[in-house]
């Protein structure tokens, strides 16, 4: 399992992954989920995906390639005139993938499922974010949904709904989505640390501010004692059940 968060912001689009994908006493495996194709002054596409790890890594792989490769007819995640293209072709080369894998004797409905998350900004277009399912069909974030979640999503999913507001900053965003995302580490051994990220800024048309949240960072420890304290605190707060008033 994984867990991954798109968010539109007035600012611009920030992305947030786990890296865990196999959870057990003794077999824990790391893989970074964050893909990032730019080409600074025109574009920068950002990638983030869960589900079956074979999936997902040949999905990354055939857009990689095709992008260094394409020629002009080509399709390539460099070349897309839109975003709304780029999505096609990102559930495209999903479809492939997983039907490929279907032809091996698997059901690949079930056995080789996975989703993507696609989002970034095209020189003179608005930034855009998409949620790409396995059966190659997507939909886009907007003012009712402006933003998305893949994986593990129930136990992060209320603090988001809770504390979300586009005219936040990016470390605003930041400071939630961590909240979010130990929330579900909490509450599901299949999510872990360490978590990588990325805050695009609108119209900079350049990879933004990236980086990786370890398990032993500081302010992650923070956030996650601060969160568990607030939490106990406000429910102390609340007044007592009467069970006199309910008889």
């Amino acid at each position: 399992m994984t867990y991954c968060v798109g968010m539109v912001l007035d600012r611009g689009l920030v992305f947030m992954s786990d890296t865990r994908t196999n959870a057990g006493l003794d077999n824990i495996s790391t893989f970074k989920k964050l893909t990032t194709w730019e080409n600074p002054g025109e574009r920068v596409i950002t990638v983030l995906s869960a589900g079956n790890l074979a999936t997902t890594q040949a999905v990354i792989s055939l857009l990689d390639e095709r992008s260094k490769s394409a020629g002009d007819r080509q399709p390539s995640l460099l070349k897309s005139p839109s975003l709304f293209q780029a999505a096609r072709m990102v559930a495209e080369t999903l479809r492939e993938v997983i039907d490929n894998h279907g032809k091996g004797g698997q059901q690949a409905d079930s056995t080789f499922n996975a989703t993507i998350m696609l989002g970034g900004q095209i020189a003179g277009n608005p930034p855009r974010l998409f949620l790409i399912y396995p059966e190659g069909n997507f939909i886009e974030a907007g003012e009712d949904t402006p933003f998305f979640q893949m994986g593990e999503t129930k136990y992060g999913r209320p603090i988001l709904v809770r504390a979300y507001d586009k005219g936040m900053s990016f470390e605003e965003a930041m400071k939630l989505l961590l909240v979010s995302f130990d929330s579900t580490l909490k509450a599901n051994l299949s999510v872990g640390l360490p978590f990588d990220f990325h805050c695009y800024e609108t119209d900079s048309l350049q990879v933004g501010r990236t980086g990786r949240i370890e398990v032993s960072d500081p302010y992650f420890e923070t956030i996650s004692k601060g969160w568990g304290e607030a939490l106990k605190l406000a429910l102390d707060q609340l007044n007592a059940f009467e069970f006199d008033a309910h008889e």
